[in-house]
């Protein structure tokens, strides 16, 4: 199956969401290539970059279920190869 190399740029408004985010990191571990947090303390969110390369439903399945929790907005940049 084509894969496609992905950056998933999420930005957690609240703490309360990190344990489902993670969950769900978790679940599609396979795909990731690497990931990184950056808490901002001062507007009190957190920004993550997670890197996968996956076929396209399986990165946009991830994406759907981090974008669905409360107080969390996500978007993906994709790459133009394979």
């Amino acid at each position: 199956m084509e894969t496609k190399v992905a950056v998933i740029a999420i930005i957690a408004e609240s703490r309360d969401s990190a344990e489902e985010i993670n969950d769900i990191l978790h679940e599609y571990g396979e795909y990731i290539i690497g990931r990184m947090g950056i808490p901002y303390r001062e507007k009190k969110l957190n920004v993550i970059n997670v890197v996968v390369d996956a076929p396209h439903d399986v990165i946009s399945a991830m994406a759907g279920k981090i974008g669905n929790l409360s107080n969390v907005t996500v978007k993906t940049a994709y790459s133009g190869c394979n």
